[in-house]
């Protein structure tokens, strides 16, 4: 069964590497461009992943991974964060809200393959 991404980016340009990136890699990859359309296309895809940046408008990665973890259905999604942060503090506040996982950009697409098939067998 294929794998099922939802990529949360405000970057039209990184969305479009990961989906190129990651469909490359045998994975099918929907996308959003913030938080809020991020939260409401994990109703519509249902993912077995989510990616998420961090820094985004109208509701940012920290809000998402809360928003997304506060859903029953969605408390066992495994959520990897692709930011350009990457501070101890970030990092921290991100797993506090239930992040899985963190990459940083610009990401190598063989890690970020490895680092999905880690988090979803």
């Amino acid at each position: 069964m294929t794998t099922r991404i939802l990529a949360v980016d405000d970057s039209p340009s990184m969305r479009m590497l990961l989906r190129a990136s990651l469909a490359k890699q045998g994975f099918a990859v929907e996308d959003a461009e913030d938080g809020v359309h991020g939260l409401e296309r994990m109703h519509e895809v249902a993912p077995d992943l989510l990616i998420t940046d961090i820094n985004m408008p109208r509701m940012d990665g920290f809000e998402l991974i809360e928003a997304v973890r506060a859903e029953p259905r969605f408390r066992g999604t495994p959520i990897l964060v692709l930011s350009t942060e990457f501070s101890d503090e970030k990092k921290a506040r991100a797993r506090s809200a239930g992040a899985t996982g963190w990459i940083t950009k610009p990401f190598d697409p063989d890690k970020l393959g490895a680092a999905i098939r880690r988090v979803c067998p």
